[in-house]
């Protein structure tokens, strides 16, 4: 029997596919997460699979409803205020491509959905115009820190030229060729590997090496050569690991620290303390938010990087076969609204 319900929008969408290519229409309008498909996220699926057959997952299921009826209230907690961020003019963003014109719109979407998120750890803010009062919060620099680090895992996806899948194997050779050229003594130009070598080191099928290596070849990370038995071929790796620091990441996004330090310098030449010169109305912030750009922790390697972009990776050289264990793209996180709550 179909059911029909009526909602009023805006309306979210969730889409899920097997395919590794996505359109690209449609990675522009959307937020885009993959799968882990790493071992020991695997081994974690394992684990749980096992746990449901025991008494403490058989608790676990009967606690399944209430936790979903405690996150369920808490967003009905929230007020529907106006947010306004008052470093908007400061903050930067990729602009090299016509389709960041949206996806700069979901990145200040996304420090707004954070403010919103925590309005009972701010003051309410009143405004009269046009007769009415309004309501508002005021964006911190924590929110626009905590929108970085998830702008970097999410966007930084959105935006790679390289699918996830593709991505990670291409770490992984890359860490096999620097494995096999510290090991023989040889430049890492020199370094030749066969597609068996690829389907061994990546744990792949052999349709799915052959997607990624002809799309590599394709974006020129690889290069082929004639193998010496004729008809064979062996390749060669272009990729040097520029980017490669393990982590994903959006080239162009502001510091927090220089955006507070360039806050604190417009609000003092304008407003200053002198006599004839109104005091700050703003309150002061909290402490110094860290860094837009995290240090790659063990749950982040393996992920995604923009090709081309950044610094020279100075991590120590990883082992081949570690990438048969990389680690989960995805990080279990608690609710958002549940955790903005808790903090009251």
């Amino acid at each position: 029997m179909t059911k029909q319900y009526r909602v009023e929008g805006p309306v979210m969408m969730f889409l899920t596919t097997t395919a590794i290519d996505i359109d690209e229409e449609l990675m522009n309008r959307c937020l885009i997460l993959t799968v882990n498909e790493g071992r020991e996220q695997t081994r974690a699926i394992h684990r749980l699979q096992r746990e449901k057959r025991t008494l403490q997952g058989l608790i676990r299921k009967e606690n399944k409803q209430r936790i979903l009826n405690l996150h369920r209230n808490a967003q009905r907690l929230l007020r529907p205020l106006a947010v306004v961020n008052p470093y908007a003019d400061q903050l930067t963003f990729l602009d090299d491509r016509t389709r960041t014109r949206r996806d700069h719109e979901k990145y200040l979407t996304l420090i707004d959905t954070i403010a919103l998120l925590h309005q009972y750890q701010r003051p309410i803010k009143t405004l009269s115009a046009g007769g009415q009062t309004l309501s508002y919060i005021e964006v911190t620099l924590e929110d626009i820190a905590t929108a970085n680090r998830l702008a970097n895992e999410v966007l930084g996806r959105s935006l790679d030229e390289l699918p996830p899948q593709t991505r990670r194997v291409l770490e992984a050779l890359h860490g096999m060729v620097e494995y096999e050229a510290k090991a023989n003594a040889i430049p890492r130009q020199e370094v030749r590997f066969a597609r068996s070598d690829v389907r061994r080191v990546c744990s792949l099928s052999d349709t799915q090496c052959r997607i990624h290596v002809d799309r590599l070849i394709a974006m020129e990370y690889i290069l082929v050569h004639r193998g010496a038995r004729g008809q064979s071929f062996e390749y060669e790796l272009l990729y040097d690991g520029k980017g490669g620091n393990g982590a994903p990441f959006v080239p162009g996004l502001i510091d927090v620290h220089r955006l507070k330090d360039e806050f604190a310098s417009t609000t003092e030449g304008s407003r200053g303390e002198g006599a004839d010169v109104a005091g700050s109305s703003r309150p002061h912030h909290g402490v110094n938010a860290g860094s837009s750009r995290t240090v790659p922790s063990a749950a982040t390697q393996g992920g995604a990087t923009l090709a081309g972009s950044g610094s020279e990776s100075d991590t120590p050289t990883r082992l081949y076969r570690s990438a048969l264990s990389a680690a989960s793209y995805l990080h279990p996180t608690p609710s958002l609204a549940a955790a903005a709550l808790g903090e009251a």
